[in-house]
């Protein structure tokens, strides 16, 4: 049986996601330090508006409230043994938007990082990290979710344990790592190496690509690099919305719907199939973001200069994809119709 994500990606030339969870559920008056994953049982109605919006914004796909539905990041708040509770409650919750919202929608269980660093770096053993991703992973799908969403990821040791919980589970799913200055993850890894990773794995993700980091100009290069390699992989992309700025104590985003919108464009001309956006996304800028995709015919591959000029420039001049990278990129062809 055809997987729901993969049975949308074969009808479809692109798939909107969903924006940033944290920013809409701060709005929502969560504190900064609190669990957003205990909101699944004390605040399920916020959940259910969250997801909603999303949907109502016109996202094809949206991803739960369990990012950090796991025991390493759960302990800080003394309920490790909740990780699969809150993961499943997650998924139900979603489950009941998608399944009423009339048309097709995917719904991926998120799936973020332990917060610890993996052996043999740091402390976290690779059977104790994949326990972790396996419990996440089983409750998510019992909850309902389609696919598992691995977000936020800088470490390839991470990614192996949670490929093999994933295929204990057995739910397909995707994955996206973070790249911030110089076109690597906060643990070096390049746009390069990470697709290099994903074909390695025994069982690979659906689709694969980047979230967060930097700002969009950054992301999109990285997307550049990846449809460069040539894989045949959908490719994601979910930016920020723009860069982030402190003002009168709180977080906000330059990006504005418009910025966004080009955005999303230039990430489908550059080769993305799942399109979204991460922190600063609001429904506002999704919305704007389905109208652009739709109305906007496909165009060519846009170069590092017509990015940098659209969105703002990049945060080093080192993309990290490998030193014949930039004149390859800049030539802006297309290798598909």
């Amino acid at each position: 049986m055809t997987d729901a994500l993969s049975k949308l990606l074969a009808e479809r030339d692109w798939l909107l996601a969903d924006g940033g969870i944290g920013t809409t559920l701060f709005s929502m008056g969560l504190a900064p330090g609190d669990a957003p994953e205990f909101w699944n049982e004390t605040h399920p109605d916020r959940i259910r508006a969250l997801y909603q919006g999303a949907v109502d914004a016109g996202s094809d796909i949206f991803l739960t409230n369990s990012f950090g539905a796991n025991a390493a990041r759960l302990k800080l708040h003394d309920a490790a043994p909740r990780a699969r509770a809150l993961s499943r409650s997650a998924a139900e919750l979603g489950r009941e938007v998608a399944d009423a919202a009339g048309r097709p929608i995917v719904l991926a269980g998120s799936v973020g990082p332990t917060g610890e660093i993996l052996a043999p770096i740091g402390p976290l053993s690779h059977t104790l990290a994949v326990e972790m991703f396996e419990e996440t992973a089983a409750g998510l799908k019992e909850g309902g979710a389609d696919v598992l969403w691995l977000e936020t990821i800088s470490a390839p040791e991470e990614i192996r344990a949670a490929a093999e919980a994933f295929e204990t589970v057995g739910l397909p799913w995707c994955c996206t790592m973070s790249f911030d200055t110089a076109g690597r993850t906060m643990m070096g890894v390049t746009a390069a190496d990470f697709g290099r990773l994903v074909e390695s794995l025994p069982t690979p993700p659906i689709a694969f690509g980047a979230n967060c980091g930097t700002g969009p100009s950054d992301l999109l290069r990285s997307v550049l690099g990846f449809a460069a390699s040539g894989t045949e992989r959908p490719i994601i992309a979910k930016g920020n919305a723009g860069i982030p700025r402190y003002e009168h104590g709180k977080l906000h985003y330059d990006g504005t719907p418009e910025v966004m919108a080009d955005y999303a464009v230039m990430a489908r001309d550059a080769g993305a199939r799942i399109i979204g956006g991460c922190c600063g996304t609001t429904p506002e800028h999704l919305r704007a973001m389905r109208k652009a995709l739709e109305s906007r015919p496909l165009g060519p591959r846009p170069t590092l200069e017509r990015i940098a000029g659209m969105l703002g420039a990049f945060s080093s001049e080192s993309e990290g994809l490998g030193e014949d990278s930039p004149a390859r990129l800049r030539r802006g062809r297309r290798q598909r119709g």
